[in-house]
């Protein structure tokens, strides 16, 4: 939330158990443009913020894409729409 978003997005998930977790932004090609998360966490909310910045840390440009949370054998995709 928001979305539309400029120029931050958070992106809140809750995990009912502990585990391994991975949060990514991708574009609608499906290339990686930066990884949010990637580690172990603890049952419990979380949020993470994404500043519309690739990995190197450039801003990217007015779009949409998709933010994938992979946890527990499960993979879940929403999109988010970047307007500058």
């Amino acid at each position: 939330y928001p979305n539309p978003f400029s120029p931050c997005a958070a992106i809140a998930y809750d995990l009912g158990k502990a585990g391994r977790l991975r949060l990514s932004i991708f574009d609608l090609a499906g290339r990686l443009v930066r990884t949010l998360v990637d580690e172990s966490k603890s049952q419990g909310s979380f949020e993470a913020v994404w500043d519309g910045r690739d990995a190197s840390g450039k801003e990217v440009g007015s779009g949409t894409y998709l933010a994938r949370l992979s946890f527990g054998g499960r993979v879940e995709t929403v999109r988010m729409t970047l307007v500058q």
